[in-house]
């Protein structure tokens, strides 16, 4: 499989986003991303307004797949209780085109939200590895952020099921919260074998998206075209900075 992958390298990949509602949008939007060069490009398929017909989203995800070229791409699905789209579409059908991924396309990762049932997780996990894929386990919050021991169990969990990558996305209420998941990720980096991806979102956690790399997280979500959540900054502007901060320090060592 070709393109770049999380966790590869010190310096955090930069993601972002396809959200639009058709085909004719997508791959607009693809056209206007690509040139941006980002490391990974996520379709935000829960946005899409033919999700719930199977062939038309293996269609559409093979032709985003091949204007994506050389970068790797994640397939998400993300529920309306952790901050997606409401679609029609049941848990089990989720899985079901989540599978569809696996089997019909080249796709690097597939999202799927740890807090779905167990047994999906892993049976989806055991899909995406027979046919080449990577699985990024997510945790989303949009209330507040959670207790650092909650957070850390996340990432634990994630481990635990034998999946690929572990990602948190959580809304500060203070400052204080932005500090404590920099925190959890940290540590968490220090006894953890996986990738992890930590964002805070909103405009207090906005600095996680240029810091967090410092902190442990491999991957950082950009505005190419839209933003899919809020506090996105912009590939162009992160870019930047990421490259000043890169020529003042390296990353953190996890001892």
């Amino acid at each position: 499989m070709s393109g770049k992958l999380i966790g590869e390298g010190k310096r955090p990949l930069i993601c972002t986003p396809l959200i639009g509602k058709t085909r004719e949008i997508l791959l607009q939007e693809m056209a206007e991303i690509i040139v941006k060069q980002p490391d990974i490009i996520e379709w935000r398929a829960d946005f899409y307004a033919d999700i719930a017909v199977l062939q038309q989203v293996i269609e559409t995800a093979r032709l985003l797949r091949q204007a994506a070229g050389e970068v790797s791409m994640i397939f998400t699905i993300r529920s309306e209780r952790e901050g997606g789209q409401r679609i029609s579409l049941s848990d089990s059908e989720v899985f079901t085109v989540n599978s569809a991924i696996c089997t019909e396309t080249d796709f690097a990762y597939i999202d799927c939200e740890l807090g779905r049932i167990a047994s999906d997780i892993l049976n989806l996990r055991d899909v995406a590895h027979a046919n080449g894929a990577k699985i990024i386990a997510s945790f989303h919050h949009f209330e507040f952020t959670p207790s650092l021991n909650f957070l850390y169990e996340k990432f634990a969990q994630a481990e635990r099921f034998g999946l690929d990558v572990a990602k948190i996305a959580v809304m500060p209420r203070r400052l204080e919260d932005v500090l404590a998941l920099m925190s959890v990720t940290l540590e968490a980096r220090k006894k953890i074998k996986i990738p992890l991806i930590a964002v805070s979102m909103g405009r207090y956690g906005a600095i996680t998206r240029i810091l967090d790399a410092t902190f442990g997280s491999s991957l950082t979500f950009a505005v190419g075209s839209q933003a899919s959540a809020p506090g996105q900054v912009s590939i162009e502007d992160i870019r930047i900075i990421l490259g000043i901060i890169e020529k003042t320090m390296n990353p953190i060592d996890a001892q």
